[in-house]
């Protein structure tokens, strides 16, 4: 087998075209080890899941209707991309210049309609399968195909903030708390509000987030070594009666836990004063804050695109991480003005960034929400929620781009053409790491196998 970079005959490539992934016995650990052994680790296949928290409007992104009336039209003058005949709104000037690296989807359908991130992150709404604890995410899921790795850095690691962390949208669900993401505190270096009415909601959730990456003050790396190899001596004898594998379960969790603290290129990745400062500004953009709700995002929000950067340079394979908040109920185009060019700063700088230092093929990029908005403008001057319709952005990840892929009617409130499931998004992401959905099953926690995916098939003007 070649060892040069790209050349092993088990390449990720060979197996989709065979198909074969989910069956015969080959499972995601045997293809992770195949690209340790083949030296294909170093340009490791990675998805960032980002969520545009509250429901982005699509028709004031990506989807402009010059031709409609004023009371749906709104605000925004249409926009010529460097793609002929494809054109966005003013807000998104540097992705309309550089749209060739860029697919855009008009007409994403399937939305349950409430505020979370669940089908982006699942492809099923919250109910599905609730008595049993849910679907889980897409990251979860790669948790548990992984198996027994020896990467120190976490597969999935959840940066959401807002509704998406609140309503646990990355929770692993069935698959139970041993594959869930790992969440580091983000709230420091992002200040983020959410509504007095989701404070409740957020302290039943801060349980489960990792407040710090930091030892215990007084405890060392080998002094937590030996207390982890203690506690599984003592262990053994139940790990010989366990019937329910909750104990190996709790082996891997251990491990996995280990590894992160003792992890410091993962532990660096995190800090963004390690960062060339030269690329930290290249992050920031310049622009103000317009003086209205405090759930909005600082400009320095653009820098949670950086940090997903480095997580995956340190090994993580799925980062999700939301932008908000696009929840535009009342002053839709006051908060668009700001919140439009804060995602174009923010998403055409790290499709640059990773284009530059040669890893763009190999990670994903998915923008998207948890519907669209409503054509007709509220007299609030805002938008209401629409799940008829809605938008999602693609970038990266060896897709075909330079394309539009569906249409909507002239108000942006139906697709009329080529509609797109949240599950074919979530099928396409799947694909990319080398999963075909179609096929793989997990196991739910009374042993009866369930496919990943329902409906969803990747996109096949992508492949």
């Amino acid at each position: 087998m070649s060892t040069a970079r790209g050349g092993s005959a088990l390449g990720r490539r060979n197996f989709l075209k065979a198909g074969i992934l989910g069956v015969g016995g080959i499972t995601f650990s045997d293809i992770l080890r195949a690209e340790s052994a083949s030296g294909l680790l170093s340009s490791a296949k990675a998805v960032i899941n980002i969520h545009l928290d509250g429901g982005p409007p699509q028709m004031d992104l990506i989807d402009p209707k010059p031709d409609a009336p004023s009371e749906i039209r709104g605000e925004f003058a249409s926009l010529r991309t460097s793609i002929p005949g494809i054109h966005l709104t003013e807000l998104l000037p540097r992705i309309a210049a550089n749209a060739s690296k860029y697919v855009f989807l008009r007409s994403l359908v399937g939305a349950d309609g409430k505020h979370d991130a669940f089908q982006c992150q699942s492809g099923f709404d919250e109910r599905d399968l609730s008595a049993i604890g849910g679907r889980p995410a897409m990251g979860c899921v790669l948790n548990k195909l992984a198996g027994d790795t020896q990467n120190a850095a976490p597969f999935f690691v959840d940066l959401m903030q807002g509704r998406p962390y609140v309503r646990n949208s990355a929770r692993p669900g069935f698959l139970g708390v041993v594959h869930a993401p790992y969440r580091p505190d983000v709230s420091e270096m992002f200040p983020l509000a959410i509504s007095s009415g989701m404070q409740a909601e957020l302290e039943q959730r801060r349980q489960n987030r990792s407040e710090s990456l930091a030892l215990t003050e007084g405890l060392s790396l080998g002094r937590l070594e030996d207390r982890v190899s203690l506690l599984q001596s003592l262990d053994r004898f139940r790990r010989d009666v366990d019937q329910s594998g909750a104990m190996d379960a709790l082996d891997k969790f251990t491990k996995l836990s280990l590894g992160i603290l003792s992890s410091q290129k993962f532990a660096d990745a995190l800090d963004l004063s390690k960062e060339d400062p030269r690329v930290l500004e290249r992050y920031t953009p310049r622009m103000a804050m317009p003086e209205m709700r405090e759930t909005m995002e600082t400009p320095k929000a653009a820098q949670k695109f950086l940090l997903a950067r480095r997580l995956i340079e340190a090994g993580v394979r799925c980062v999700s991480l939301s932008l908000g908040d696009f929840d535009t109920h009342e002053d839709n185009f006051v908060r668009m003005r700001y919140l439009g060019p804060l995602l174009d700063h923010a998403l055409d700088t790290l499709v640059r960034d990773l284009d530059e230092r040669g890893m763009l093929s190999d990670v994903l990029i998915v923008v998207w929400g948890e519907f669209g908005r409503s054509p007709k403008i509220n007299p609030k001057a805002g938008r209401e929620h629409w799940p008829r319709v809605a938008m999602g952005i693609l970038a990266g990840g060896g897709v075909r781009t330079g394309q539009v892929i569906g249409s909507s009617d002239r108000f942006a409130g139906e697709a009329t053409s080529r509609p797109i499931h949240y599950q074919d998004v979530l099928a396409t992401m799947y694909r990319h790491m080398g999963i075909d959905a179609s096929t793989m099953t997990l196991n739910d926690p009374s042993g009866r196998p369930l496919p990943l995916l329902t409906v969803g098939r990747p996109i096949t003007e992508l492949i």
